[in-house]
């Protein structure tokens, strides 16, 4: 068919035809027939009308109480990164050899020399509260020396840091101001995947900056020790962005934008922002006390995989799998061991390794919480009384990837009893050779072998027996230097 679509009506009833798209926005076509069919006839009915947001509508009602932030500190740098950033010269400017020559004349001895340098850095933020309190990002403010808040209508104030949080990148700052435009929060629990979310902010500079897409995810966890279980979306989002707001199609805040995964440095498709539940928690705690604190259990954990699953008959690999204990901590108190999997804190399910830190460090300091673990193929639980992630952070050990197949390929010999005290153990193994598919899933000589699927390596005979009734794979706890950590083997 070679009929030329003329005008925007017929381009919209053409594509609404085909089901490509759906009648949209208000005032729009809300209906479509395909031409030459006839209106008796019994053909299947078109796609439910599909109305896109109104981002004019947010934006304009909304933006004002979006700030922009410009902040001045200092950090300490040697002579040569002074001179590089101080200037701003690319090491592969001419000029570039030039100052350096320059500064070599300042301090002929050639001496490195640690000094304040000044630096500049520009984000975002937003207006939760009429009297001045604005929500943006720890990292935003971090070493400031002079906070600046400038208003849509180009009023400037400058701000006080009321507190900063660099376990969740939340700040709370104060202006001197009355009556201001504020947002709406949002419940970051009511957001879908898939849902239209907008976002405003100044990136690279540019103020009141407005960038929209969809959610993309939730409950994400980064590999930073964070206590937040971000919002991952396709919003563009780049430097100076940080602190600015996520709002829903309602113009509710939803999150405070963060984080980008990039590897230019600039936005390529994945953003991270973390929930407003998580950000109202820690400033209504830093308004009235001045700082956040977090629960701690006391434990590293690390991701339980399909090899981990096999080796601990899990039904799906799910869980946080416990690899040390902290002495004394919560989590020995409770009766947590090395080998136990989390499954559940209260009524919160652990999915990965990075959901303990999140849910935990949500809790307050002394606060009793319900452990669900898998211990010995049974379900059992635990209460723990947490303690204060300020006394000692939270670890997240990574675990090695296992490959190979075949036997177990590890030579092993008791620990001497100088050897057991160097350790720091009473029971386990030195492993002298580790080949085939041990030492392709990261297991080393000089390791020590502490547990096989939970069950502590005494001897040479019991790893034997484990391995003979072990069906895929097994978890070997292994001791390196200080660190503990299993490593899924697989035998078959």
């Amino acid at each position: 068919m070679n009929t030329r679509l003329t005008s925007p009506r017929a381009l919209v009833l053409a594509l609404a035809t085909a089901g490509v798209i759906g009648a949209v926005g208000a005032g729009a076509y809300t209906s479509a027939r395909a031409v030459g069919t006839p209106t008796n006839a019994t053909a299947t009915a078109p796609a439910a009308m599909v109305t896109l947001p109104d981002f004019s509508t947010i934006t304009a009602r909304d933006g004002a109480a979006v700030v922009n932030i410009s902040v001045t500190g200092t950090m300490k740098a040697s002579d040569d990164e002074e001179t590089a950033q101080i200037q701003g010269i690319d090491p592969d400017d001419p000029m570039f050899q030039f100052f350096r020559r320059f500064q070599g004349q300042i301090n002929p001895r050639g001496q490195q020399q640690q000094r304040d340098v000044p630096v500049r850095a520009q984000g975002s933020g937003f207006i939760v509260d009429a009297n001045g309190i604005i929500l943006t990002n720890a990292h935003v403010v971090k070493d400031a020396k002079e906070v600046t808040v400038k208003l849509t209508d180009r009023r400037e104030y400058r701000a006080k840091v009321l507190g900063a949080d660099a376990k969740t990148d939340i700040a709370v700052l104060k202006i001197d101001a009355k009556n201001l435009p504020v947002l709406a929060l949002g419940n970051t629990k009511d957001l879908k995947v898939g849902e239209w979310v907008l976002a405003i902010g100044s990136p690279f500079g540019f103020e009141n900056t407005v960038t929209a897409g969809v959610v993309s995810a939730k409950g994400r966890t980064l590999p930073d020790d964070s206590y937040v279980p971000f919002i991952q979306t396709d919003v563009a989002v780049n430097p100076g962005n940080s602190g600015g707001p996520l709002l829903n199609t309602r113009g509710e805040v939803v999150g405070i934008n963060s984080q980008i995964y990039s590897r230019s440095g600039g936005y390529q498709g994945v953003s991270f922002s973390i929930p407003i539940d998580v950000a109202v928690q820690v400033k209504d705690q830093i308004v009235a006390t001045g700082k956040a604190v977090h629960g701690r259990l006391g434990v590293a954990v690390q991701e339980v995989n399909q090899a981990f699953a096999d080796s601990f008959k899990l039904d799906k690999p799910e869980g946080a799998l416990v690899s040390n204990i902290e002495k004394g901590g919560p989590g020995d108190k409770a009766g947590l061991k090395a080998g136990d999997v989390i499954r559940k804190v209260g009524d919160q399910p652990i999915v990965s390794s990075g959901d303990l830190p999140a849910v935990i460090g949500q809790q307050a300091p002394g606060t009793k919480v319900t452990l669900e673990v898998w211990r010995q193929g049974e379900r059992q639980e635990l209460t723990a009384k947490l303690g204060d992630a300020s006394d000692k952070p939270a670890q997240v050990a990574k675990a090695d990837k296992a490959t190979g197949q075949g036997k177990l390929g590890l030579a092993l010999r008791p620990l001497q009893p100088d050897e057991k005290r160097e350790a720091a153990v009473e029971t386990g193994l030195l492993i002298e050779d580790a080949a085939g598919p041990s030492a392709m899933a990261g297991v080393q000589a000089g390791d020590v072998l502490l547990a096989i699927n939970g069950t502590p390596a005494k001897t040479v005979e019991q790893v034997r027996e484990v391995v003979a009734k072990a069906d895929k794979s097994v978890a070997l706890l292994i001791q390196r230097g200080d660190d503990k950590i299993f490593v899924p083997v697989r035998i078959g």
